[in-house]
C-alpha cells in the first residue's frame, strides 16, 4: 500500500470546500463507532504525521482531546508523546466506553481520563490545565463556535497550543469512471447530501483562522493536507467505503435518480461481485486542514 502526504501552506483567507457526508461524530450508534474505528485504522499514518508536525515548544504533559470519538486522536497523541496524559472528551457515552476498552487492551488506561461533556454547554466540567488541546473533526459540530473557542482559550495553560483538524470533504473511494454502468455516481451521491448538511452542520467547511484570532489565539501555522492511499487492496478500505456510502445513501436516496439509486444499492450489496467489499479498484482520497493556534 502506498501513502502520499502532500503538505502545502495556505493563505489565512483560504476556505476549503465542503463535500458530501462528513459528520464523523454525528451519530452515537454502533455503525458510527465502526466508521470512526476504520477512519483511525486507514488514516493512522496521516494522523501520526499531523501530531509530528505540531509546532510545540515543549512536549505536552497534559492533553485534552475534544470530541475524541472512539480514540483515533487520543491514541495517536499517546504514541507521539509517551510522557503525556490525555483527557478524552465526548458527548457519547458509548464512544467513551469503547475508548476505555481500547485503552485497557493497550495497557495505557492509567494515562487516560474520559469525560462525557457537551461542548455547547455554558459550563464545562473541570478538564485541568492542558498544554495541548486537540480537536479533530469535532469543531464543525459546535453550535456556537465563538463561545467554545473562548472556553478552550481559558482552558489552555498560558502559551499552550490548540490544534484544529477539519475535513475539507468526506473521503472518496471509487475511480471517476466507476461504477461501469453509472460513471461519476459517487460525486452525484455526495452532491445530493449538500443541502442536508448545510442546514444541519453549517460550520463544516469553515475557515477557522479568523475565528481563532477573534477568540484571542495567535494562529502560528495552517496547512492543507492531501491524503491518497491506494495500491494493494485493503479489506479495511472496502469496509470504510461501505460504511460511509451506506450513510450517504440514507441522506441522498430521496434526491438521486432511480438509476443512480439502483447502482448505489448494487455497490452496497455485500453479495454482489461488483460491490464495495469485493472491488479491487478502491482508494482513499481525502483532504484535511490543520490550524495550530497559540494562546496569546
Amino acid at each position: 500500500m502506498t501513502h502520499t502526504h502532500q503538505h502545502t501552506h495556505r493563505s489565512k483567507s483560504a476556505r476549503h470546500p465542503d463535500h458530501g457526508y462528513g459528520g464523523h461524530h454525528e451519530h452515537s450508534d454502533r455503525g458510527q463507532a465502526e466508521i470512526l474505528d476504520l477512519d483511525a485504522e486507514v488514516l493512522a499514518e496521516h494522523t501520526a504525521s499531523i501530531t509530528a508536525w505540531l509546532p510545540l515548544t515543549d512536549e505536552p504533559r497534559h492533553i485534552v482531546d475534544l470530541g475524541c470519538g472512539t480514540g483515533a486522536g487520543t491514541f495517536a497523541l499517546l504514541d507521539r508523546f509517551p510522557d503525556a496524559h490525555v483527557t478524552a472528551v465526548d458527548t457519547s457515552a458509548g464512544h467513551l466506553q469503547l475508548l476505555r476498552e481500547k485503552a485497557c487492551a493497550r495497557g495505557v488506561q492509567g494515562r487516560i481520563r474520559t469525560v462525557q461533556a457537551d461542548l455547547d454547554a455554558n459550563n464545562w466540567p473541570d478538564l485541568g490545565r492542558p498544554d495541548l488541546v486537540w480537536a479533530s473533526a469535532s469543531m464543525h459540530h459546535v453550535a456556537n463556535p465563538d463561545n467554545a473557542l473562548r472556553n478552550i482559550r481559558e482552558l489552555l495553560a498560558p502559551g499552550g497550543l490548540f490544534a484544529v483538524v477539519e475535513l475539507a470533504g468526506v473521503p472518496r473511494f471509487l475511480p471517476a469512471h466507476a461504477p461501469e454502468n453509472r460513471p461519476g455516481l459517487e460525486e452525484r451521491a455526495h452532491a445530493a447530501t449538500n443541502s442536508f448538511h448545510a442546514e444541519r452542520v453549517p460550520h463544516r467547511g469553515a475557515d477557522w483562522g479568523p475565528m481563532l484570532t477573534a477568540a484571542g489565539f495567535t494562529v502560528e501555522d495552517e496547512r492543507a493536507l492531501t491524503v491518497s492511499i491506494g495500491g494493494a487492496r485493503s479489506e479495511a478500505i472496502g469496509r470504510y467505503a461501505y460504511g460511509i456510502l451506506q450513510r450517504v445513501r440514507g441522506v441522498a436516496a430521496p434526491v438521486l435518480s432511480p438509476e443512480d439509486l439502483a447502482a448505489l444499492d448494487e455497490l452496497l450489496d455485500t453479495s454482489s461481485p461488483t460491490g464495495l467489499l469485493r472491488r479491487e479498484d478502491l482508494a482513499v482520497r481525502t483532504e484535511r486542514t490543520v490550524w495550530a493556534a497559540r494562546r496569546a
